[in-house]
């Protein structure tokens, strides 16, 4: 019998990253580690779930930018070089470390990494990932969902009303283009809500949003059941809350379960460890030190040397605490049975690339979380928000208040000293969109006005990214991402000047459509009022 459910929900999404104007670009690494060390895994644990027969239910949002990319032919035939190139560095490894038989015992682990992921990209998907994961939602265990066109941080692009409609509705028809359907559920980028985003799900008919725990703990006019079942926003789109108990145990630095001392150490890695003139030819540049992947030590105790990584001690503490991670959500359930009045359920996202990059061992506890949630003594059933909306269970009614899951749960990580300027520029390049589709919305247009105004709506989701301010205030690759906002700012620019001015180069045009190849079917009228 069932007291209750888990719905866990992955989050994947990387910002767009095309450069066919380059031979290699560094920041395409960022999909390639992702595809490696996230996506395959994933794909496998699915697998292994389908071929044994486990009945779960597991939701994945896949952003429209990584939708995109993935099924990019440039990106597709630069990242097999990629694995190409991991391949050719394990097998040095595996000579460089012979007589370091722990160690070379690694190396060989980790050829046999790389080449199955080259198979099974290569041979298996066809180097189509997309097709792979729609089987697993026509199955009906895993179901699939979306999230904004560029990822924008809503509450902060809802200055224009327009902005907000097409994030969402590019992103969507991004996704049914794909993939056949239209998801009923949203990701709203970085959680981030604000009142009425709500009546904008609605007219893009979605259903259910997540939202973080505090948008419904301290939501207005509301006798709902905190985080354990969805608030009705009053117009029939519900939204879910983060469970915070679930959410330590994964994500806490000081809690969660990535810290323990066996499993793998992130920061180190050979890209760093070994002299530069070995790793040079694995490097874009072959100057600046990157990650390659290989990595030989384990996290170990706070203040002790690095011990060297052991594959089958992690995989036994990931068993672990995937046993306990199910055990404690049945806890909780039974300690909600006398407050609640129907079966609660209990929302864990995620961010998908969380599993496997920044914990290796991730993929295979979810996996394990999946198999014992399954079992029919558990007492809890993993479930999509969908399935539970479909239930005749009561839902209390109310308006979330406005969040975010970021830093102080607010908007401070997207709007700050670092990257605040970024907004006028932003609002204004949008009502200039506006005004330019309302001026011309029912006029006739030549093919490449069209095409111009196409593409300054492009220019302009691009720009509007939440990934990049996010970068500034991290101060990771900065430099990269006050030029991509710059770029796409420029050459909206560009074209809104061209268009009004009627002096388009259709050269530079054409130029512009190559570098930024995303949302085949936009439509500028979108964006008249």
């Amino acid at each position: 019998m069932t007291k209750g459910y888990l719905a866990i929900v992955l989050h994947a999404h990387l910002p767009y990253v095309h450069h066919p104007e380059h031979a290699s670009f560094f920041e395409e690494n960022w999909l390639f580690e992702a595809i490696t060390e996230c996506y395959l895994p994933l794909l496998g644990l699915l697998e292994r779930l389908h071929y044994d027969r486990i009945a779960y239910r597991l939701t994945l949002s896949l952003s429209p930018t990584l939708i995109t990319m993935l099924g990019d032919a440039l990106l597709q035939n630069r990242y097999l070089h990629y694995l190409q190139g991991r391949v050719e560095l394990a097998e040095r490894e595996v000579a460089r470390t012979r007589g370091l038989p722990q160690f070379q015992a690694l190396a060989e682990f980790y050829l046999r990494q790389y080449q199955d992921a080259l198979y099974r990209y290569r041979e298996r998907y066809r180097c189509e990932l997309l097709p792979a994961f729609q089987f697993h939602h026509a199955t009906g265990n895993l179901e699939l969902t979306t999230t904004a066109a560029t990822h924008g941080f809503l509450p902060l692009l809802n200055v224009s009303p327009a902005a907000v409609r097409n994030q969402i509705g590019v992103g969507l028809r991004c996704f049914e283009s794909r993939f056949g359907f239209r998801p009923r559920g949203f990701w709203l980028p970085e959680c981030g809500y604000y009142p009425g985003l709500e009546d904008e799900l609605a007219a893009a008919g979605i259903d259910h949003f997540f939202v973080d725990s505090h948008a419904l703990m301290t939501a207005a006019n509301t006798a709902g059941l905190g985080v354990y079942a969805p608030l009705d926003c009053g117009n029939g789109v519900a939204a879910f809350g983060r469970d915070p108990a679930s959410s330590r145990q994964v994500w806490s630095a000081e809690q969660g379960y990535p810290g323990d001392p066996d499993y793998r150490e992130y920061y180190r890695d050979i890209g760093f460890d070994l002299p530069l003139e070995y790793v040079a030819p694995y490097i874009l540049d072959r100057e600046t030190r990157v990650n390659t992947g290989i990595k030989y030590y384990r996290i170990t105790g706070q203040n002790q040397p690095k011990q060297a990584y052991q594959p089958a001690q992690a995989h036994a503490k990931a068993r672990q605490h995937a046993a306990d991670f199910v055990r404690r959500r049945r806890e909780q359930i039974a300690a909600l049975d006398g407050e609640l009045s129907q079966a609660p359920i209990i929302v864990a996202p995620y961010d998908a690339e969380l599993f496997g990059h920044w914990w290796y061992e991730g993929p295979l506890w979810l996996e394990q979380v999946l198999r014992l949630a399954a079992e029919s003594d558990s007492g809890l059933t993993t479930a999509a928000c969908s399935d539970y909306l479909q239930q005749p269970l009561r839902h209390g009614i109310g308006r979330p208040a406005a969040s975010s899951w970021g830093e102080h749960g607010y908007s401070s990580y997207w709007l700050n000293e670092s990257n605040d300027w970024i907004y006028p520029l932003l609002h204004r390049a949008a009502a200039e969109m506006e005004k330019l589709a309302n001026d011309l919305n029912g006029l006739k247009i030549t093919p490449a006005q069209e095409r111009a105004l196409n593409q300054a709506a492009r220019s302009l989701l691009l720009a509007q990214a939440s990934d990049w301010p996010f970068i500034m205030k991290a101060g990771t690759t900065v430099d990269y991402a006050r030029k991509r906002i710059a770029d796409h700012l420029a050459r909206f620019n560009y074209l809104h000047d061209a268009i009004r001015k009627n002096r388009i180069d259709e050269r530079y045009l054409t130029a512009l459509e190559i570098m930024d190849d995303i949302f085949p079917d936009i439509d500028f009228r979108d964006y008249a009022g």
